[in-house]
């Protein structure tokens, strides 16, 4: 499971015209999803994504973790994450899992983080032409992949 994390001051999720979530300060946080994915995996992102210290204290130091800053959160599913672009100028999407797997791994996510913080985390919708909108805040952006550990 790999997560794109964007530290924001505002974002925003439309489909069809109707904005259907919106945060202020906080975290947008893309997921893609491979068949080998696992509750382990999600765990750990979790934690990771949760303490990760990206969020400035007082003293403008990147020193405060999502819960400490009490950010709001989006999360979007992105099978593009897994886009694999060693040959030819068309990615290939091979890697990332099928509808029938990532489904419920993207929905696990989701409710996982929501157990792990304060607020309601808000979500895009899985398989939809979604707009994207967003103010990078730093810029603070971050790559993980849970098969990356060490």
């Amino acid at each position: 499971m790999k997560v794109v994390i964007q530290r924001v001051t505002e974002a925003s999720v439309t489909i069809n015209k109707i904005k259907v979530a919106a945060i202020n300060q906080g975290l947008l946080i893309l997921v893609g999803i491979v068949n080998e994915d696992t509750q382990e995996d999600i765990n750990w992102l979790v934690r990771k994504v949760t303490n990760l210290r990206i969020f400035n204290d007082e003293n403008g130091v990147m020193n405060q973790s999502l819960l400490d800053a009490k950010g709001d959160v989006i999360v979007v599913s992105q099978f593009t994450l897994h886009a694999s672009t060693k040959k030819g100028n068309r990615p290939s999407y091979i890697k990332a899992a099928k509808p029938d797997v990532a489904i419920p791994l993207y929905e696990n996510f989701v409710k996982t983080l929501q157990k792990n913080i304060d607020k309601q985390v808000q979500t895009g919708e899985f398989g939809a032409d979604m707009k994207v909108a967003l103010l990078n805040d730093g810029p603070v952006t971050i790559i993980i992949d849970s098969k990356n550990k060490e």
